[in-house]
């Protein structure tokens, strides 16, 4: 999760989502990572492209990026977009994380 100070949009998925994301089978089959943009790029994600809309949630596998979603649209629809981005994980990866 891409993020900074002052971002009302992060905040916001902080108060609705962000407290239940790790009990999810989503947080546990991609387990978030916040970065705020406003630091430094971490070197392990030289191949993802840097984002300037936060909140960003960059799916990534062995240092390649999968998915990418901009911005948060709400309860409603970011846990449907979710499941999107995670449907494009490898087949193995899903496998292993649901044994």
């Amino acid at each position: 999760m891409l993020e900074q100070p002052g971002c009302v949009w992060c905040k916001r998925w902080n108060e609705e989502i962000g407290t239940a994301y790790p009990k999810t089978e989503e947080g546990q089959q991609a387990p978030l990572r916040r970065i705020d943009i406003s630091g430094d790029w971490p070197e392990d994600l030289s191949g993802v492209r840097l984002e300037r809309l936060t909140p960003t949630f960059i799916l990534v596998e062995d240092g390649v990026e999968v998915a990418r979603l901009r911005g948060y649209p709400g309860a409603d629809f970011f846990w449907p977009m979710l499941g999107a981005m995670l449907s494009k994980l490898p087949a193995e990866k899903v496998k292993a994380d649901a044994s």
